[in-house]
């Protein structure tokens, strides 16, 4: 706890320091920026015709960071000895493994505070060369170690892709074999995901001949959503309805809140349906209901309120819950 809390005032010492330099492309783990930000600007700039997209990502990049140069990086805008003394300390702290402690001579505290920032230092160098060398190849959106680089055409793309590698050679990093593709969305049948997000080109209901790039939740964020609602409605004996529905509350709004910034009307229908069904599943197996009426009388007995999280014409409301 000594320890956190330090790096929690070290981090409020330095962040405003490189949050100067920082540039606008990076979005994660920064203050007064979110990935919903990063969503805004992805959509705008394929709708303004960059329909080639490098979907990267950086292999183990939070376990490969160089500790020699990202102190080099650091000393160019900290001082201090001290404040260099305490980053070099948690660079080499190691980590505990098996009831034995591993010396770590790569990358960046796991879990710690101040991780999050040594990485968008390591990294803020990274977007700078981009910018200085290959900004006309595309436009580079980054959060933390994900990334996309939106093209205009397929040269660009693929010039793009050996750009990247090379560029990350010189920090000691390389992209993700497997993760890493090119997209071309000019014909809307390739789409990316990105943030939770999947992104596509869809034609426009009024002019099907026009094409605009439309956005909802990805398979992934879909499947993590239901499972841990899956979870919170499994437990019969050791919950309350009550308590089941104010943590299903938590997790709903946080979801809906996050992704009603895009096209994700029909996702939110399919999460109010299962929601429903594992309610349904949860009130008849504790209550030994048989029918949906008698577990909707039950429900509202207890004041709970049996409702669709969102509704299919749901727009820019917030999300209601349960």
């Amino acid at each position: 706890m000594k320890d956190r809390t330090v790096q929690a005032a070290c981090r409020l010492v330095m962040e405003p320091i490189f949050e100067a330099d920082f540039l606008d492309c990076s979005y994660g783990f920064r203050p007064k920026r979110s990935g919903q930000q990063a969503h805004a600007v992805i959509k705008k700039t394929i709708n303004a015709g960059h329909h080639w997209v490098v979907d990267g990502d950086i292999e183990k990049y939070f376990d490969s960071i160089s500790h020699e140069k990202l102190m080099k990086l650091v000393e160019l805008r900290i001082s201090d000895r001290r404040i260099l003394r305490l980053v070099r300390g948690w660079l080499k702290a190691g980590v505990w493994k098996d009831g034995r402690v591993t010396e770590t001579q790569l990358g960046t505290p796991q879990g710690g505070v101040i991780s999050p920032l040594l990485s968008n230092i390591y990294l803020h160098y990274f977007d700078r060369l981009w910018h200085k060398h290959y900004a006309k190849l595309g436009k580079l959106v980054r959060y933390a170690d994900d990334f996309v680089v939106l093209c205009r055409g397929e040269k660009e793309a693929d010039r793009c892709l050996a750009a990247l590698g090379n560029l990350l050679q010189r920090f000691d990093l390389k992209l993700h074999p497997l993760k890493t593709r090119k997209v071309d969305m000019s014909q809307g049948k390739e789409g990316f995901d990105f943030l939770g997000f999947h992104f596509h080109r869809a034609p426009s209901f009024r002019n099907p001949a026009k094409r605009f790039c439309l956005s909802w939740p990805s398979k992934a964020a879909m499947k993590k959503v239901s499972a841990n609602i899956t979870a919170q409605t499994s437990c019969l004996y050791l919950r309350s309805l009550d308590e089941v529905a104010e943590s299903l509350n938590r997790i709903i709004r946080g979801w809906t809140n996050y992704f009603r910034v895009g096209n994700s009307n029909r996702k939110f229908y399919i999460l109010d349906q299962h929601v429903r069904r594992r309610l349904h599943r949860f009130c008849c197996r504790k209550f030994q209901l048989v029918t949906w009426a008698k577990t909707a009388l039950k429900i509202e007995r207890m004041n709970v309120l049996l409702a669709a999280t969102v509704t299919p014409s749901w727009r820019n409301s917030h999300a209601t819950g349960l």
